[in-house]
């Protein structure tokens, strides 16, 4: 292995998580270099002739890769709290759609903001989640449904990136919802988007996905499959809001154009996981939207695993049916709701993130030449990060290598 004589900081007295066929890595050491891995393995056989600008020594911390948040809608403006009170009261999903809230009561509000509003409002979302370590965070549109709102709330996403030095993976998500305008003209919306929205954002500079809401209170496999076919022409990855509520075929399409991942996914056939383990599409499961609806239809989890479909865990972090902003409660929500191991659940929102955006051959692990994107975590053992609801284990953030100030709460 070729590694550099001087590097940039050295971590030391660390056991590392590496998700990786390595597995755990204890009394380690860890080198960056230029914002990358440079070298990691057992500390005894650190190379003697390496030397480090800055050296670290981890008092025995669990290393693991930055957490990263795979599946959120957290650029909004609003709060939907009353439907939070009818839900309590029984109100279905459809039924809160049906009376004017859910998607376009979001749509109405976000609308109505300036991006400097929805930056304010969105911002401290996305900080709560980049203090307890996340790293990779994508951000959907989808509560503009028009053209110059969706724009907006991409731009709002790229800025939240450089404001908080995240890494903000955007996805176009124009088909979330019928917009009044389009009123039972769904085709011509999917036109719209196929012919217009979608070239002009893209050609912006402004989508890294696009992502579609399957169901029968969003858009039919057909209209889905329509704007993907866009998407690809484009040179853009796919993803997909599928079997939620009902089955209607969404994972198999998404397959068939090799998606990068299919969300929620508690209606999801044999027909749906035997396509997703063919094409490599990632399953992202979303306890905090199936804790806050009540469901109680749990995705196939053990069919997954033995299909060999990766498992990633997301918070959803949206305005209705999922407004959490901790990634550590979404593993602990999988682990208890939908019975992943702990172990599964950091994979899950590591490698197999990284899988469900695309990235990783870029981050999501600990290796060599991957980004320096890793957290240092004061726990006895790594299962501590799904165990406790609450705050979150002291920590160090290291985001390309930097380590980010440890959040005032923590210090104290």
């Amino acid at each position: 292995m070729v590694w550099p004589v001087q590097v940039d900081s050295l971590w030391t007295g660390v056991h590392l998580a590496t998700q990786t066929a390595a597995g755990e890595m204890r009394d380690a050491a860890l080198a960056v270099c230029e914002g990358r891995i440079a070298w990691m393995g057992r500390e005894a056989d650190l190379p003697s002739a390496l030397q480090a600008r800055e050296r670290h020594e981890g008092g025995g911390a669990w290393v693991t890769p930055g957490l990263i948040d795979c599946h959120t809608h957290l650029v909004y403006a609003g709060n939907r709290s009353d439907e939070f009170e009818a839900r309590l009261g029984g109100a279905s999903y459809a039924e809160v759609a049906a009376r004017g809230g859910g998607i376009l009561a979001t749509v109405r509000a976000t609308r109505a903001a300036t991006e400097d509003d929805l930056l304010r409002q969105s911002l401290p979302r996305a900080r709560a989640l980049a203090d307890e370590g996340v790293t990779t965070l994508e951000i959907k549109s989808g509560y503009g449904l028009e053209l110059a709102a969706e724009r907006r709330m991409l731009r709002v996403a790229r800025r939240i990136g450089r404001e908080l030095g995240v890494e903000v993976r955007t996805t176009f998500l124009g088909a979330h919802a019928l917009p009044p305008e389009y009123r039972n003209r769904a085709d011509d919306y999917v036109t719209t988007l196929c012919e217009q929205w979608l070239p002009a954002l893209a050609a912006e500079g402004l989508v890294d996905a696009v992502d579609a809401f399957c169901e029968t209170i969003g858009f039919t496999p057909a209209q889905c499959d329509r704007l993907f076919e866009t998407a690809r022409e484009l040179g853009l990855p796919v993803k997909l809001h599928a079997e939620q509520l009902s089955d209607q075929g969404g994972a198999t399409m998404v397959a068939r154009h090799g998606g990068l991942s299919a969300d929620h996914l508690e209606w999801l056939s044999p027909e749906g996981i035997a396509a997703m383990a063919r094409a490599g599409t990632v399953a992202v499961l979303l306890p905090g939207a199936f804790y806050w609806l009540h469901e109680t239809r749990v995705p196939p989890i053990a069919a997954l695993r033995a299909a060999g479909v990766p498992l990633a865990v997301a918070t959803d972090c949206n305005p209705g049916t999922s407004p959490l902003t901790s990634l550590l409660t979404a593993m602990n929500m999988a682990c208890v709701l939908f019975g992943l191991t702990p172990v599964e659940a950091l994979a899950a929102t590591t490698i197999h993130a990284a899988r469900a955006l695309g990235v990783a051959d870029d981050r999501g692990s600990l290796e060599p030449g991957k980004r320096a994107d890793f957290v240092l975590w004061h726990v006895d053992r790594p299962a501590d990060l799904c165990y406790a609801i609450g705050p979150a284990p002291e920590r160090v953030v290291v985001r390309a290598g930097r380590a980010q100030p440890v959040p005032a709460a923590v210090r104290d």
